[in-house]
């Protein structure tokens, strides 16, 4: 039944417990309890899902061709004379983007919950797409020294900035367009996006990697991802500028109910801020770290540990990818039934129980002759005076080694020798002492330790579903949670709230994992050791969410 708005502000009034009371382009509708999940799609819902989808597509897009990149960026923005400390190096700077999005979503959620979702996330947009047009314009550090990786870690600090305002605005605007039940449902498609735009950066990298050589590629190719991003950052203005304001908050502005003080009232309210810090142990930071997992560093662990090639690794994520979103939508509509808490927890759970078995098995599928070296000719470095060295060149002979190990992808123990014993390595039966790149890499070889994958040896089939299972779980924490933190904090702050604790959970744990990981790695020589930081984290939030989340459905 159609109502004017001033009918609609009655209703409220009488607080009719049968019915729920729907918006949608200043359009109100009484919508009898038992029927508020059949609420049907319309040609305005299908825009809204479309236009706040579509740009925040782009903005993950822009976002993750950075990430895809890494490697490259190591060598071109980063002193030279330490192969694995630019790596890690550019990994930071991939993790420095995501470390203020908290900031991003302080700054941007207050001026959403004051002038409104539309105009915010417009913003946010144009932010993204010219700092990452100039990240494809920057010169090297070839060029022009130290400011090279000035000049991009500040483009990095931009988009992490922009973003930390994108998510909270567009999942606050289409939530607030979505009917009481279906919230979760609706919301979904948004949930997509970041894996959509992950999908479109591995094609966009891929295309252009197989129209060149890879020398031009390194050279100059890697550029054209970047500045391409052009023509999507005009389409996704396009299509936000025709977008009406969203239907909650136009009433609020009318009613003069506007909150004058969104970051106090989100933060300094006992209440508030007790849900925001539920929010964020008990179910963001563990849909982090499994998100950034199971499509992040999943891509990272085939390429330098399992040393597949770049288009091998990018087609097995891109068809687990493709297979994997519906289900976001699944899980969505899923939420709508039984809940949001037992759908997130059971990714999470899933995720912390099966990451280190999954990766295990992804090393059979991908590389067996590395999974079988490694079983049959084990390696352990007698050693001493070893450092973690992050940032720095290596410069003892225990350092050179684990640089030299880890850039082979070898699996490896570190043991104390006898006093009287130099360094050393023993591969399978054979033992080498001092550290001596040439004799070791022959030994390696002898010990049938692959130099790559070899694609004719890939179970593609095992190896993708390996990926969907680990997906799985990703889609399971993350299709409802749009829908989740809508829903747990009240409109006046809605944009604020949902912001903060999603970009400090993404943008904190999720960022640095792979920095965090590999770090990890390096440390120990165990290729798997850096999975304990995110089925930890996964673990937590399972234990923190069972105990403390709660279901709320709030009506606007």
């Amino acid at each position: 039944m159609e109502l004017t708005l001033r009918a609609l502000q009655a209703l409220r009034f009488l607080n009719f417990a049968t019915t729920h009371i729907y918006e949608t382009n200043m359009v109100a509708y009484v919508v009898p309890a038992d029927e508020v999940g059949k609420v049907p799609l319309t040609a305005q819902h299908r825009k809204v899902i479309v236009a706040s989808s579509l740009g925040t597509v782009f903005e993950f897009y822009d976002f993750f061709i950075y990430g895809t990149l890494a490697a490259f960026f190591g060598a071109l923005f980063f002193p030279p004379g330490n192969e694995t400390a630019a790596f890690l190096a550019s990994l930071a700077t991939f993790g420095a983007g995501f470390a203020v999005r908290p900031f991003g979503a302080l700054i941007f959620g207050r001026l959403g919950d004051l002038a409104g979702r539309k105009y915010t996330f417009l913003a946010t947009i144009v932010i993204m797409g010219i700092s990452t047009a100039v990240i494809g314009l920057l010169p090297t550090y070839a060029q022009i020294g130290m400011w090279a990786p000035v000049i991009l870690v500040a483009m990095r600090l931009l988009q992490g900035l922009a973003i930390g305002g994108e998510y909270g605005g567009a999942a606050t605007y289409l939530a607030e367009h979505s009917p009481p039940g279906r919230r979760g449902a609706r919301t979904s498609w948004l949930q997509t996006t970041s894996t959509v735009g992950l999908i479109l950066s591995l094609v966009v990298i891929f295309a252009c990697r197989a129209s060149m050589s890879p020398a031009d590629f390194a050279a100059w190719g890697w550029r054209l991802p970047f500045i391409g991003s052009i023509v999507l950052l005009a389409t996704s203005v396009w299509i936000r500028l025709s977008l009406e304001e969203s239907p909650v908050f136009a009433q609020m502005k009318r009613d003069g109910k506007q909150s004058q003080a969104p970051i106090k009232e989100s933060f300094g309210n006992w209440t508030n801020l007790r849900r925001v810090l539920v929010a964020l142990f008990g179910a963001i930071a563990g849909q982090a770290v499994v998100w950034y997992t199971a499509q992040f560093y999943v891509l990272f662990f085939m390429t330098a540990t399992l040393k597949l090639d770049y288009s091998d690794a990018y087609l097995l994520i891109g068809i687990a990818l493709v297979l994997a979103t519906p289900m976001y939508l699944f899980f969505g509509s899923l939420s709508d039934k039984v809940g949001r808490k037992p759908v997130i927890l059971s990714g999470l759970l899933l995720a912390a129980i099966g990451f280190f078995p999954a990766f295990h098995a992804l090393t059979d599928a991908v590389n067996p002759r590395l999974a079988a070296a490694q079983r049959l000719n084990p390696v352990v470095l007698y050693a001493s005076e070893c450092n973690v060295h992050i940032f720095s060149k290596p410069v003892s002979q225990c350092d050179l080694a684990k640089e030299f190990l880890a850039k082979a992808g070898v699996t490896y123990e570190v043991r104390t020798p006898s006093t009287d014993q130099a360094l050393s390595v023993s591969i399978g039966t054979a033992t080498i002492r001092g550290f001596d790149s040439k004799a070791w890499a022959i030994a390696l070889e002898q010990a049938s330790y692959p130099k790559a994958a070899e694609a004719s040896e890939i179970r593609w089939m095992m190896a993708v579903a390996i990926i969907l299972a680990m997906m799985v779980a990703v889609t399971a924490v993350y299709g409802p949670m749009a829908a989740f933190l809508v829903e747990l904090f009240p409109a006046r702050i809605r944009y604020t709230s949902l912001s903060l604790p999603f970009h400090l959970g993404n943008g904190i744990f999720g960022g640095f994992l792979p920095f965090v990981s590999f770090a990890i790695v390096t440390a120990t020589g165990n290729p798997y050791a850096g999975l304990w930081y995110p089925v930890g984290v996964a673990a937590i939030s399972f234990v923190v969410g069972l105990f403390f989340l709660r279901d709320h459905e709030i009506n606007d």
